[in-house]
């Protein structure tokens, strides 16, 4: 069976990545013979349905099986309408998260693991306010 581990780098042993839709590689291995195929992500710096267009992506590559760190609501919906299964992975190396799977001993989600837009960050990089002004200006000059 081909399943994807949604990865940080190119071989078994990187680590899993935490994020899928903004991940910067998919790895593809064969659970019979752990050979190896990565597909860089050209979804990591979509501005927008980055998860949408990774699922696409690892669907079309005839993944039976998706494993990351999270997987967020709008991937969760093309990962679940193409019938295949999605398996949380807590960090460690892809080696570890496919031996895992070839034992048995990761259970099926039955839904997103995060919220939407979990992979982005904040908006504009300023932080929780997005530069609202969210402070309450409470600072005070000369103190």
């Amino acid at each position: 069976m081909q399943i994807v581990v949604s990865s940080g780098g190119n071989t078994l042993d990187a680590a899993v990545s935490p994020v899928f839709g903004r991940c910067a590689v998919f790895l593809f291995v064969d659970t019979e013979t752990m050979e190896v195929r990565a597909v860089p992500n050209p979804a990591m710096g979509a501005s927008g349905g980055a998860g949408i267009q990774a699922a696409e992506l690892v669907i079309r590559e005839g993944a039976g099986a998706v494993l990351s760190g999270n997987l967020g609501p709008n991937a969760m919906r093309v990962i679940e309408g193409a019938g295949v299964p999605f398996y949380a992975v807590a960090g460690g190396t892809v080696r570890a998260a496919v031996e895992a799977f070839r034992a048995g001993t990761l259970a099926p989600q039955s839904g997103p693991t995060v919220p939407t837009d979990f992979g982005k960050g904040a908006p504009g990089g300023r932080g929780a306010g997005g530069g609202r002004g969210a402070g309450g200006g409470r600072g005070r000059r000369g103190a």
